[in-house]
């Protein structure tokens, strides 16, 4: 009798969503303009926004040189969540992934696909998690 394993389906490069992922980052945040162009947009959550004494573009400086990515933080390896403390406050950013042209109701069926993926990166405090 002989099996055979069922057919391995081979999943999104994950290398190239991390390099698109910090590319869009660091474009939204920096104003740092990325190889190839990358669809996608930024939000402060509203309290991050109404912080005093320029917290938000602190926060927006950090997110977009954030490059401490480690199993713990990282485990998918997208490179799509991070913390950064900003004068003791924590303050989380999350890139989400949807398809284009679907109104941000869908995923990313390819997500390391460029043309097809359009990111959201939401900056945040923490006590908005």
């Amino acid at each position: 009798m002989t099996t055979s394993a069922p057919p391995q389906t081979e999943g999104p490069d994950i290398a190239a969503i991390a390099a698109q992922n910090d590319a869009f980052r660091k474009l939204a945040c920096l104003g740092t303009a990325p190889d190839q162009p990358i669809q996608g947009r930024m939000h402060l959550t509203s309290s991050l926004a109404m912080a005093e004494d320029g917290l938000a573009i602190e926060a927006v400086q950090a997110v977009g040189e954030f490059d401490v990515f480690e199993p713990e933080n990282d485990p998918e390896g997208w490179h799509d969540f991070g913390a950064v403390d900003i004068r003791g406050e924590k303050v989380f950013w999350k890139i989400d992934l949807y398809e284009a042209d679907s109104d941000f109701r869908y995923g990313a069926e390819t997500p390391d696909n460029p043309a097809t993926t359009v990111r959201v990166l939401t900056i945040m405090m923490a006590s908005d998690w």
